[in-house]
């Protein structure tokens, strides 16, 4: 006898067409499974127990390119994000309407190398160009931000490789600086200087006439102004006129005031540029860090004994750090201007001159060693100072024949300063111990594969990108660590102690790409399901700037080739995420007039504390007409459901009424609502109702076929 169909049976059979079409039972909509792209399964997340902001990931731009520099500097005008691909020589123009998934619609290609971009608020863009003969003159390009083809205006000649470009300001001026690296094999080396371009009020390309270049002439022996003798002038003179100037290297631009402050990293210092006289007035020294001291540690082997822990943040007396800072930026409080770096470090190493050996090879090739009475004399084992990349040209006793002292490349944290170079706080030892905590199993890896303490005896985390922010009312350092990766923000309240609110790295260490790529079947694939390496370069957004309407950070991570945008969510003010429709979110969700308000963000003594702020949840919508639950809590991520159909499916988030960007996804494919600061949910395509209604139709007609069976096998028993 026929066994006839139960009410039973026929939910089952109608569930399973829904999932398998893509619905889901009594859970989130379609597509709300989906994962974004190169966003990792369990982003790193850790905070304060009383920080006032949270991070988390919005989407990504993946170009697919490994350890190219396929990603580095950013800008943003508008909806729209330009990212210097110097693997490429050009700059992919993003759009970045959807954050969840930015597109590459058009580039620009100069000519030469672009190494930095920067665009003025009435969408005057300018880009550094250096030449394909890195120690001849570059040049910086302008173009038109606010023309979807990014017409070129003009170019205008520079110094030797210009390495990064800012635009003031009130927009008067574009100042480059200009690094003048020496050649490979150090046949030649460049002048370094700064160029000073002033700006036409439109949006158009200045003339060769309007730069002007502030070199560091007067600094040379016999000139009218004094060199400090901390400023490290060292290494090989091809040339034998203007040692200093084309010794010293400008890397990185701020502007406080009517001063631009230029990182010269090599020489640890920093120069002070008049603007509107284009010369450099003074040179600031930033002498050493003492490692010696108490919360200066720092764990400087990656070379652990057997059994023996390994983190090891140790103080040493005797052993300091050159700050040698890379990005710099400044913030006003109090009505006092202060100067931040990111304290990377860097060596010279061109043709046969190496300024950097290992402590326990220090006596031999040539080289000093460490003098008897030295407190590290007894510290060169590989357990201690052995494997520490020291520089060679300091730490030495006055007759020069032993290194009384040893001094590392960078200081491992950031820096606040005076505008005059006097240190008001340092960060110690707090990015060691944050990550160590954070992710204790890949303390101190490399970027390009994943690893214990793979930098532990080279810069450790090595702070790189830097950018300050505003959230609310708080001003924030966003640091960016360019080996173990991720984004830390300190609360900058009080200048004079800084205090951690949060770390995010969208990282999967299970992924060591550099050791897998070469046998993978699908080499992007698992560059993407590795997350971001290596960030090089950060932009802040306010709420204002934001396409999800509150902070954000848009970071070019130079490893992984990506462009990716983090949600800075202000918890103070109910972590809304700027959709006043997203239904299930905090009241007041999205208004911009309520982003202000005061209270202290920072941390406590529990420095690195995870927070895990980002649960899973999935919004009841299948079937329903309604979005309005899409968002169920504003510091809840959408299940990813299936990784492997996650990774395949894409990118246009589901969830909100309008269907005005549809066609927003290259594949037209459905990505999930990550109620983690995206915005809210986005719009549902009209791609969208067609596939709802046909797989609706196909679910209906199949029920219906089933209920007349089930009538008929009670009819026939």
């Amino acid at each position: 006898m026929p066994i006839p169909l139960s009410a039973k049976t026929l939910t089952a059979q109608a569930a399973a067409l829904l999932l398998a079409t893509g619905f889901t039972v009594g859970g989130t909509g379609p597509g709300t499974s989906t994962a974004h792209a190169a966003e990792v399964d369990d982003p790193i997340s850790s905070s304060a127990s009383d920080a006032q902001i949270e991070m988390g990931f919005l989407g990504s731009h993946e170009t697919g390119q490994f350890d190219e520099s396929a990603a580095e500097i950013t800008a943003v005008h508008g909806d729209t994000v330009f990212t210097v691909n110097a693997q490429a020589a050009t700059v992919d123009v993003i759009d970045a309407s959807d954050p969840t998934n930015p597109q590459k619609v058009s580039e620009i290609t100069g000519t030469g190398v672009a190494n930095s971009i920067s665009i003025r608020e009435d969408g005057l863009g300018v880009i550094a160009l250096e030449d394909e003969d890195k120690t001849q003159p570059g040049t910086v390009m302008f173009f038109d931000a606010n023309d979807p083809e990014a017409d070129i205006l003009g170019e205008v000649p520079v110094g030797s490789l210009p390495d990064m470009v800012t635009v003031t300001p009130d927009g008067s001026h574009a100042l480059v600086a200009n690094e003048g690296e020496p050649a490979d094999d150090f046949s030649t080396d460049p002048e370094g200087s700064v160029s000073v371009i002033d700006l036409p009020a439109e949006v158009a390309a200045p003339s060769d006439s309007d730069v002007h270049t502030a070199d560091f002439h007067e600094f040379e022996e016999g000139g009218a102004k004094t060199l400090p003798e901390d400023v490290r002038i060292f290494g090989p003179t091809p040339e034998e006129d203007l040692p200093i100037s084309r010794n010293l290297e400008p890397e990185y631009i701020t502007v406080a005031g009517d001063r631009a402050y230029a990182t010269l990293q090599e020489a640890n210092a920093i120069a002070v540029v008049d603007i509107a006289s284009a010369s450099v007035e003074e040179i600031l020294p930033l002498g050493l860090k003492d490692h010696g001291q108490v919360g200066n540690g720092l764990d400087a082997s990656d070379r652990d004994p057997e059994d023996a822990p390994t983190v090891n943040i140790t103080e040493y007396e005797g052993l300091k750090g050159a700050y040698m800072p890379d990005t710099i930026s400044t913030f006003s409080t109090g009505g006092t201007d202060y100067l931040v770096t990111a304290n990377e470090g860097d060596s010279r190493e061109w043709g046969d001159f190496v300024d950097a050996a290992r402590g326990k090879d220090l006596g031999e090739d040539g080289l000093a060693p460490v003098c008897e009475t030295s407190p590290l004399a007894d510290k060169l084992g590989d357990e201690d100072l052995g494997r520490l990349n020291i520089i060679t040209d300091l730490g030495l006793n006055d007759a020069g024949d032993c290194y009384e002292e040893l001094v590392a490349f960078g200081a491992r944290s950031f820096s606040v300063w005076t505008t005059d170079g006097k240190l008001v706080a340092d960060s110690g030892d707090e990015f060691e111990k944050l990550t160590a905590e954070a992710v204790p199993e890949f303390f101190n890896s490399n970027h390009s594969e994943s690893n214990l303490e793979g930098r532990s005896d080279d810069k450790g985390p090595e702070p790189e990108a830097l950018t300050i922010g505003e959230v609310g009312e708080t001003t924030y350092a966003f640091v960016g660590f360019e080996r173990i990766g991720g984004m830390a923000a300190f609360d900058l309240s009080d200048p004079s102690a800084p205090k951690f609110a949060t770390y995010f790295n969208n990282r999967a260490f299970s992924v060591s790409v550099e050791d897998e790529i070469e046998d993978a079947s699908d080499p992007a694939a698992l560059l993407s399901s590795a997350g971001d390496l290596g960030p090089e370069g950060i932009t802040f957004l306010r709420a204002d700037e934001s396409p999800t309407d509150e902070a954000a950070l848009v970071v070019g991570n130079e490893v992984s080739g990506t462009t990716s945008l983090y949600s800075v969510a202000d918890l103070a003010n109910g972590g809304d995420d700027g959709d006043d429709e997203n239904a299930g979110t905090d009241e007041d969700a999205g208004a911009d007039e309520n982003a202000g308000t005061d209270q202290e963000a920072g941390a406590d003594d529990n420095a690195g504390a995870d927070d895990n702020a980002h649960e899973d949840a999935q919004a009841d919508a299948a079937g329903s007409e309604s979005n309005s639950e899409a968002g169920a809590n504003d510091n809840a991520r959408a299940d990813a459901g299936s990784e492997a159909d996650s990774r395949a499916d894409g990118a246009v988030a589901d969830g909100a009424e309008s269907d005005s960007e549809a066609g927003s996804s290259a594949d037209g494919s459905e990505a999930s609502n990550d109620a983690d600061g995206d915005g809210g949910p986005l719009p549902r395509t009209g791609a969208d109702l067609g596939q709802y209604l046909i797989l609706g139709g196909i679910a209906v007609g199949l029920i219906a076929i089933g209920t007349a069976a089930y009538f008929f096998a009670r009819r026939r028993s």
